[in-house]
């Protein structure tokens, strides 16, 4: 297999999930057998270079000159009602086209027909009730990446909002053949399904963090999200309120992503079933992960903001499929760090920390303060990943056009930030491995986790509630890991200290190649089957998932 870059190669498509056996047989009776086993053939192990995760996929649209548009903030949702105390919002899953790229349209699967959907606020303790239609062709699955829910809300793969008219897929027989085939390989016990919509219940029972919802459609995650069906979710509580951070219009959530566009200004992806109804997977040459070389901040190309001379607090996620971040300010500021790190996925740090780099695999989030008074005024701050190349390594552009206002700018970011309780190693009382890795199955290769493709419904482990577990991460590439329900904190990389960016409460990181990442892992909130995955949406829709119990 050659080396993930950012050209042309690639390895084996792995066209379905669930048990190995059942999976061969499957493919055996399908057109596409020969050519998932034939590519298969020969591919050694998947190599990292230059941290790259994926195959780039190139646009054959025009694409715009970056910073000509100005940077859009996605509309904050508001409830329709309140029921026993909580929050009921609404939304509807449905196509729309909008103008991504400049005098063209995109059809876009949205959230209210929006990319990114509408940005969800809720406070601490207090339940928020999302009631979801789905006025799409295909069936969906709505995760809180990050919350603590119970099972039943929390956007397992195999829960599905099915359309109306759509095939039920526990009745394989209404299904026809050819219809929905990657539904074969779950048994049809361990579907779990809604028609038409799904009210998902999210107590909120977590501290203030900055947390996202998306698809999790089985077998279909990675071209749905593609599509545009992600949004942002932010928890507050009055820990936060009590700091003196940015707020207001100087808080601001940047979804960075990247995509690919046809000619004619549709997304480009490359679906082995491009309608989505029947073959899962993609071309073999993306097994890897697929980037596109298009940088979309909230959904537009390489976007500005203007900005006054001061402090701004800006929730950083990577909602990309494959793309891996490495971010930095360039011109770095005159003085002081480029970044003011004050939460990570699971919320606020117990201390603010400083980076001139940021790494962010997809599914990460990092809460950071910028000081735009130590660049002169009228400057030009690009935001840039320097793990891309050409068009890839810009992200935005920050314009300094204003002088903050006497008295208005926001303090320095104090030392202390929250009470963060630090997990050790002697609490856990349980160790665990999880390895992910490419592995031969039955004469396919195949994305697994502990040499096993995806088995719905058969918990690799099954952890008690209330206890702290560690858990050791191994890998063969780049695998952005992520735990459903349970945060944890990262103790060790390959035995040595974490980095600097892995501090605070996870639900995600990036395990790199060949690399061990030990993490202590607390089981709070509720019993039931929960799963954990790579984020890598890709190998993630190829098998690289694993459900656990929590008793």
């Amino acid at each position: 297999m050659s080396a993930p870059h950012e050209g042309s190669g690639g390895g084996p498509s792995v066209p379905g999930r669930g048990p190995a056996r059942r999976r061969l047989l499957a493919l055996a009776t399908g057109a596409g057998a020969a050519a998932a086993l034939g590519g298969a053939a020969g591919c050694g192990a998947p190599r990292a270079g230059d941290g790259i995760s994926g195959e780039l996929l190139r646009s054959t649209a025009p694409l715009p000159e970056p910073f000509q548009v100005p940077l859009p903030v996605p509309p904050v949702a508001e409830p329709v009602r309140t029921r026993g105390g909580a929050a009921v919002y609404e939304v509807e899953q449905r196509a729309a086209r909008l103008e991504i790229l400049p005098g063209l349209k995109t059809e876009v699967w949205g959230y209210d027909g929006r990319f990114p959907g509408p940005t969800f606020v809720g406070e601490s303790e207090r339940e928020l009730r999302l009631r979801v239609r789905n006025a799409l062709e295909m069936p969906t699955s709505t995760h809180l990446h990050g919350g603590v829910q119970r099972p039943e809300s929390d956007g397992h793969p195999t829960d599905l909002v099915l359309p109306s008219g759509f095939p039920d897929p526990r009745h394989p027989e209404e299904a026809g053949k050819g219809e929905y085939s990657g539904s074969k390989m779950v048994k049809p016990s361990e579907w779990t399904i809604s028609r038409g919509h799904k009210e998902y219940v999210y107590p909120l029972k977590q501290r203030a963090t900055t947390l996202w919802y998306h698809d999790h459609r089985m077998d279909f995650s990675a071209p749905q999200v593609w599509r545009g069906l992600a949004g942002m979710f932010l928890v507050h509580d009055d820990e936060e309120s009590g700091l003196p951070l940015p707020e207001d219009s100087r808080d601001i959530p940047l979804m960075i992503c990247d995509r690919a566009f046809e000619e004619d200004g549709s997304f480009r992806y490359p679906s082995l079933d491009p309608s989505l109804a029947g073959k899962p997977g993609v071309r073999e040459q993306y097994m890897e992960g697929v980037t596109g070389d298009v940088v979309l901040v909230n959904g537009v190309p390489w976007p500005e903001l203007e900005v006054s001379a001061e402090r701004y607090r800006f929730r950083i996620l990577n909602a990309s499929n494959a793309r891996r971040f490495r971010l930095a300010l360039d011109p770095g500021p005159r003085e002081g760090a480029a970044f003011v790190q004050v939460g990570s996925d699971g919320g606020l740090l117990g201390a603010p920390r400083e980076h001139e780099e940021l790494p962010v695999s997809p599914a990460e989030r990092f809460d950071v303060v910028i000081d735009f008074a130590a660049f002169p005024m009228g400057s030009e701050v690009r935001l840039v990943n320097t793990l891309g190349h050409g068009r890839t390594r810009d992200v935005m552009r920050f314009r300094v056009t204003r002088r903050a206002k006497r008295g208005a700018g926001a303090p320095r970011v104090p030392r202390r930030l929250a009470d963060v309780q630090r997990l050790k190693a002697g609490q856990a009382v349980v160790d665990r491995q999880f390895d992910f890795r490419q592995k031969q199955v039955h004469g396919m290769r195949m994305w697994t986790v502990n040499g096993k493709p995806y088995d719905p419904g058969s918990p690799l482990a099954s952890p008690r509630l209330d206890t702290v577990e560690r858990w050791r991460f191994t890998s063969d590439f780049h695998h952005p890991v992520h735990v459903h329900l349970a945060h944890f904190q990262v103790l060790s990389r390959s035995g040595k200290t974490p980095l600097d960016s892995d501090a605070g409460w996870k639900d995600t990181v990036d395990v790199r190649p060949f690399e061990v990442v030990d993490v202590l892992i607390r089981f709070a909130g509720y019993r039931g089957m929960y799963m954990l995955h790579c984020h890598n949406l890709e190998h993630e829709d190829m098998a690289m998932m694993a459900d656990f119990r929590i008793v």
